[in-house]
């Protein structure tokens, strides 16, 4: 599984878990709403920054958006 899946489904994972659609995770990162459905789908590859804003909107530590669940490790073999 490439990187940019990994951090878009926990980015996924993370918002629907805080109860926050992409519209409202947008407005409190101060970042256009299209953004986040756009790194979602991997449309876009956030940057170190974009993560660390996420992250702080989130309330969770940045590395989270790297972890690999047991099901995406699974998915890979």
């Amino acid at each position: 599984m490439r990187l940019r899946e990994i951090v878009a489904r926990n980015l996924r994972r993370l918002r629907h878990a805080k109860g926050l659609s992409q519209e409202e995770l947008a407005d409190r990162a101060e970042i256009n709403r299209n953004y986040v459905g756009m790194l979602e789908r991997e449309q876009h590859a956030a940057t170190i920054d974009m993560l660390e804003k996420l992250a702080i909107v989130l309330e969770i530590d940045p590395v989270a958006f790297f972890e690999r669940s047991e099901r995406q490790s699974v998915d890979e073999d």
